[in-house]
């Protein structure tokens, strides 16, 4: 099966700029890149979890590991998945005691009902908002009974930013700008009922756009 077009470029680009990417955001949470609160989401969602027996969580679109090795270092048994081999690859060198899968956010590599949580840190940045329901609709899939979502994103009105030789690649890579309003009616039509929904304006240097954190929990 071939992938969309937006997979392909993704993944064509960070594949591409791994190495650059890993030296200039590193392959840990830093207060470089995560303001107090972000970092205050997950740990609170790290303290939710860490008493639940056997729970699974998965770092999806984890890229270098850097939210991965956090959530291990609160306790939790995380593993990561992100399309990019390349940067796999790196976060299985920067974090070898932790778990790396290849794969998209809409075929995880994981059974039905099988996770008590998984994380999406600014991982449906590059994905158009009328494929927002395919990512949903796995999540739904994987997640146990009152299984937990945390969304981190940049705000706007489905805006997008589209950059040409992204990284140096050759290839046009799109950022999307997600409206909350617009996220949070598509994650509950997938059977997902919102517990959290957090704003907070851009503040960081490399920030252009209001910032969203979201938790969600599977009802049924």
């Amino acid at each position: 099966m071939t992938d969309p077009e937006y997979i392909a470029s993704t993944r064509k680009v960070y594949d591409f700029s791994a190495a650059h990417y890993a030296s200039a955001v590193g392959t840990t949470v830093t207060a470089a890149f995560e303001r107090p609160i972000d970092r205050a989401i997950l740990n609170a969602l790290a303290e939710d979890l860490v008493a639940v027996d056997h729970a699974r969580v998965l770092d999806i679109g984890c890229g270098v590991g850097r939210v991965t090795a956090y959530l291990h270092e609160r306790g939790l048994d995380v593993r990561g998945v992100d399309l990019s081999p390349e940067m796999i690859a790196i976060a299985r060198s920067a974090h070898p005691h932790l778990a790396f899968d290849v794969a998209p956010m809409t075929e995880l590599p994981v059974e039905n009902d099988s996770l008590v949580a998984a994380v999406l840190w600014y991982s449906i940045i590059h994905t158009p908002p009328a494929a927002l329901s395919d990512v949903w609709d796995e999540l739904a899939r994987v997640l146990s009974r009152n299984g937990r979502v945390l969304l981190g994103f940049q705000a706007g009105d489905n805006d997008d930013v589209q950059r040409e030789n992204a990284y140096g690649s050759s290839t046009t890579m799109t950022w999307y700008r997600h409206n909350i309003d617009d996220v949070v009616q598509s994650v509950e039509r997938a059977g997902l009922a919102m517990r959290a929904r957090i704003w907070r304006r851009a503040e960081l240097a490399h920030e252009t756009s209001p910032q969203a954190f979201l938790i969600f929990q599977r009802q049924s």
